[in-house]
């Protein structure tokens, strides 16, 4: 079990902050979920608390016609991302990629409630 800390000032804080003195594991950066997670594993723990940078994550980068599907989804009406998601069979990453594209190409239009629809 992994719990982050809380202020103790902040009675939102009081389950991890409880969490933790029953004995979850301390989280505070990604090295401390590594180091519990990588013996269960089977993979050597390495001294360097630093990941290696591997460039952008794999699979982020949506092809043409993952883009062509996601912008064939969109019109006037405005739909929640999770639909959009969900409808177009893509990784939410993917997705994402697309909506910033739309958006700094000033065709994407946010409403309220997480809801998106063209321009």
């Amino acid at each position: 079990m992994f719990a982050v800390p809380g202020s103790p000032l902040d009675p939102r804080a009081e389950g991890t902050n409880g969490l933790l003195k029953q004995g979850a594991t301390l989280v505070t950066e990604i090295a401390d979920v590594l180091t519990v997670i990588r013996p269960i594993l089977g993979q050597r723990v390495e001294p360097s608390a630093e990941e290696p940078d591997d460039g952008p994550p794999r699979g982020s980068e949506p092809d043409s016609s993952e883009r062509t599907r996601i912008v064939d989804l969109l019109g006037p009406a405005p739909v929640s991302i999770d639909d959009l998601v969900r409808l177009s069979q893509s990784t939410p990453a993917i997705v994402r990629t697309v909506l910033l594209e739309l958006e700094i190409a000033g065709r994407l239009e946010r409403h309220g409630g997480g809801l998106i629809s063209l321009v």
